[in-house]
């Protein structure tokens, strides 16, 4: 008997290279899941112009101007699309109370440093990377998290290190780091489809109903 396949949406602001990724796996037959949706707060997001060609149902969700409202039609359009697991690529809004009280435990982030020490509002891209070198640690590493309203705070469910080589800068520790995440997300994924990785919120593999949440 086959293992049900993990419907998945994907939150992404700019490029979404996890989110491609992810995608690419799921074609290539490596992952078993569905790509359910893929929203963005960017109108411009190259995201969304790769989940179309890709057949991934995609939006544009604003945030800016009616915050609370978005927070709303993003719970409204993950849940209408039968979405099980929301992963965020490079998504650069907080989310608000509606999708974390639907999702609570069904949300998951990649961190390209490690937390808690690395992590917190402001704490994304090259200025993770800035403050390791500046910290002087010898290792670094990558972090998926379940995603809660602090920034960073939720529970960590897989690490991967990466140490910090003698003369790295930010930008050489951030091209290692970058160039590893996507696969380790696909990683992770595949653990949660077959049984190796349990989130709380999440009922996997052999409890999943057709139903929508």
């Amino acid at each position: 008997m086959s293992l049900p396949k993990l419907r998945l949406g994907f939150l992404a602001s700019g490029n979404g290279t996890s989110a491609r990724a992810i995608v690419n796996a799921i074609k290539a037959g490596e992952l078993p899941a569905e790509a359910r949706l893929l929203v963005s707060n960017n109108r411009k997001a190259a995201a969304l112009e790769f989940a179309r060609a890709a057949g991934v149902p995609a939006l544009c969700i604003p945030t800016q101007a009616d915050p609370g409202g978005a927070d709303q039609s993003l719970a409204a359009e993950m849940g209408e699309h039968g979405v099980e697991l929301i992963v965020l690529s490079g998504y650069l809004r907080q989310l608000g109370p509606a999708t974390l009280a639907r999702y609570g435990g069904r949300i998951l982030n990649i961190h390209p440093g490690p937390l808690p020490q690395f992590g917190g509002h402001g704490m994304y891209g090259r200025r993770v990377h800035e403050a390791v070198i500046a910290a002087g640690v010898s290792e670094s590493g990558i972090a998926i998290h379940l995603v809660d309203e602090e920034y960073d705070r939720g529970p960590v469910v897989a690490r991967r290190s990466v140490s910090v080589e003698p003369g790295d800068t930010p930008e050489s520790l951030e091209a290692r780091v970058t160039s590893l995440e996507p696969q380790f997300y696909v990683e992770t994924l595949k653990e949660l489809v077959d049984g190796r990785l349990i989130l709380p919120g999440l009922r996997r593999p052999s409890h999943i109903s057709d139903n929508l949440p």
